[in-house]
């Protein structure tokens, strides 16, 4: 899931590392900006592809101006990107990240749901032994 980067080949001390460049309160920022049961809808919407604010708004249950106020903090955020198209902004998602983040926290949930565990990594295994 990384940039290129074998996500076996991943440990817990690098991505400590790398959230330590990062910056852990910008990771944390992006992940509540997932706390809300509206913008989750709304990425999934968008995850289906761009779409019309007023059509986004229609599709998710949303009045127009709170869909709006959602639009503008995940846009602010970096999840998703506005372009006008006359007097229409067209929202899409910033880029696949966006969707992997949202298909690994379902993929979570489902798995706790069902209790599920996935196996651990060859290299923890045979480290194991």
């Amino acid at each position: 899931m990384g940039h290129g980067a074998d996500a076996e080949n991943t440990t817990a001390a690098t991505v400590r590392e790398r959230l330590e460049t990062v910056g852990a309160t910008d990771v944390a920022t992006t992940l509540q900006a997932l706390a809300t049961p509206s913008r989750l809808r709304i990425l999934a919407r968008l995850q289906e592809g761009p779409c019309a604010a007023t059509e986004l708004a229609d599709a998710v249950g949303m009045e127009q101006s709170a869909c709006s106020h959602q639009l503008r903090l995940l846009r602010n955020l970096g999840l998703v990107t506005g372009e006008r198209r006359g007097r229409s902004v067209i929202y899409a998602l910033y880029d696949n990240h966006v969707a992997e983040l949202l298909e690994q926290a379902l993929h979570h949930v489902e798995h706790l749901r069902l209790g599920l565990r996935d196996a651990p990594p060859e290299s923890e295994v045979a480290g194991a032994r």
